[in-house]
């Protein structure tokens, strides 16, 4: 069974919207390292459908080495009731439509390795709600930006973690932290 994860650039005041900001840090090689073993042992990508529409529209510009072939290359599904499968041109992209947690739940069996979910903040607080999520990988930056859409804004499930790993990388103050739900 595949172990859906949610991955995140998060700053101090829980921002993740649109982080183009993170660019002004050092995240040094741990950070990279962090990222690119977790998109190495991924599977699948799961988006919701801003995020999906977003990606598509960047990563297929940016093959130029093994992190955006992978990205381009590999399975993604997109849920959306909206999107058609016109629009999911993206290579290799599905949608799922419908029933959200039935449509993961099938994707979580038919999948040995990770899922991984980036951005998508609707979808990450459905996933929540639905108990689908399994591990929480945030890289947190030391910046309150004090303005743009929060990963646990109000409305978000009660979700209590339990800390796996913490580790700071780069000479700027990054950490990258991993949880995942308490039991």
């Amino acid at each position: 069974m595949g172990k859906l994860v949610v991955t995140e650039f998060v700053s101090l005041d829980g921002v993740f919207e649109d982080p183009r900001w993170t660019f002004e840090f050092n995240r040094g090689e741990a950070g990279d390292a962090f990222k690119g073993e977790e998109l190495r042992e991924a599977e699948v990508k799961l988006l919701g459908r801003v995020t999906y529409q977003g990606f598509a529209q960047a990563w297929p510009s940016m093959a130029n080495d093994w992190f955006g072939e992978k990205m381009n290359s590999m399975p993604k599904y997109v849920v959306s009731n909206s999107l058609g499968d016109e629009d999911a041109s993206w290579t290799n992209s599905h949608v799922i439509r419908g029933d959200m947690q039935a449509g993961v739940s099938q994707l979580k069996e038919r999948v040995e390795g990770s899922i991984l979910v980036h951005g998508s903040a609707t979808l990450v607080a459905a996933l929540a709600e639905h108990d689908l999520v399994d591990e929480y990988r945030l890289m947190l930056f030391p910046v309150v930006l004090g303005t743009g859409r929060r990963l646990f804004a109000d409305g978000f499930p009660r979700t209590q973690l339990r800390l796996l790993e913490s580790q700071p990388v780069g000479p700027d103050g990054v950490l990258t932290l991993t949880y995942v739900p308490a039991p």
